[in-house]
């Protein structure tokens, strides 16, 4: 593989990979539409928008060019907001060797399709094998790997050789890859651990206290799972590092900007307010509506996401939502198709 490697874009998680790829040998062309922002990059090698506080590799130099950033690169790491998945990748498909190693850390589900990011990159991309896709995801503040500090995550997919190209491309002393081979699982966890960090961030502005923010992302997992099986994934894939490790890292800090909104929403404040205010994307909002509408077609049982989906667009009080959860018809911890399905998907 060579040493050229296209991010895609220069938001923080972006920017954040782009950083260990360059701490790794690598020419990191990043890739942003805004023009302010790679002329900071190119030349004070700051990202002051959304990693204030850090200098940058001089191996990382940013463009407003597609062509420029994917052109003859071996290796592209798509980090996309979920709505701009496709257009992004139909646009960069006549520059993209088709044989390039492709690596997505998109976190959610096309809004109308309810697809998979992989699957909108199958659509786009039918030239390349589908088997080359990777999809990176576990617990990953930005603000973190950053600084170096040591961070442990995930990459899939349906060739082994290809997520070990991966893991190899990305692994490092302070940034640690493992690899798995349930495509669907990691993608699903990763976008709905962010249900559970707006619901997490919610209980924390209601102040409920720590009891009720371990039953939720307990409870939370299990609807992961619940609905991740449905799609076809490995329920022993949700007890690794897309499942329980991401949504801890979520659930718990500050850092997650999920679990910002879901505190401000607890205190009280609209969610187009929320959403103002803190000027990046939120995947977590598109992604309850999203999951809202599958758990309802493939008939999936989803509580959680069910009230968050009344907060925030039925507006329903956030203290109701939480005494209807509490006040649910008593059942089973356990589901009875649990160990089924784990055996059956090994099988």
């Amino acid at each position: 593989m060579s040493n050229k490697v296209s991010v895609l874009v220069a938001g923080s998680w972006g920017t954040a990979l782009a950083s260990v790829l360059a701490d790794n040998g690598k020419e990191v062309l990043l890739w942003s539409r805004n023009e302010q922002q790679v002329q900071e990059i190119n030349e004070t090698h700051t990202n002051t928008r959304f990693l204030p506080g850090v200098e940058l590799s001089p191996l990382i130099v940013a463009t407003n060019s597609l062509q420029q950033a994917v052109e003859d690169a071996d290796a592209v790491v798509m980090v996309v907001p979920s709505a701009g998945m496709r257009e992004v990748a139909s646009q960069i498909r006549p520059h993209l060797k088709q044989d390039a190693l492709l690596i997505h850390a998109t976190k959610g589900f096309e809004t109308g399709t309810l697809k998979r990011m992989t699957e909108v990159l199958i659509d786009e991309l039918p030239e390349m094998d589908p088997a080359r896709f990777v999809v990176l995801s576990g617990p990953s503040h930005a603000e973190e790997v950053i600084r170096k500090s040591p961070t442990t995550v995930v990459v899939a997919a349906q060739n082994l050789e290809a997520a070990e190209a991966a893991q190899d491309l990305l692994i490092n002393s302070y940034f640690r890859v493992y690899t798995n081979p349930d495509v669907a699982g990691v993608e699903v966890g990763g976008a709905l651990k962010n249900i559970i960090g707006l619901s997490a961030g919610l209980i924390d502005g209601l102040g409920f206290g720590d009891n009720a923010k371990a039953a939720l992302i307990t409870r939370g997992l299990a609807e992961i799972t619940r609905l991740g099986t449905r799609m076809g994934a490995n329920p022993l894939t949700f007890a690794g590092l897309a499942g329980i490790g991401d949504l801890i890292a979520t659930c718990t800090s500050k850092h997650s900007r999920n679990w910002r909104a879901g505190y401000k929403l607890g205190q009280g404040f609209p969610l187009d307010a929320v959403l103002a205010d803190m000027g990046m994307v939120v995947e977590g909002v598109k992604t309850t509506k999203n999951a809202h509408e599958l758990s309802r077609r493939l008939e999936v049982t989803m509580p959680i996401t069910d009230e968050l989906f009344n907060v925030m667009f039925d507006g329903k009080s956030p203290k109701l939502a939480a005494q209807d959860l509490m006040g649910r018809v008593r059942t089973h911890e356990i589901e009875e198709n649990a160990f089924d399905a784990a055996t059956k998907w090994q099988g």
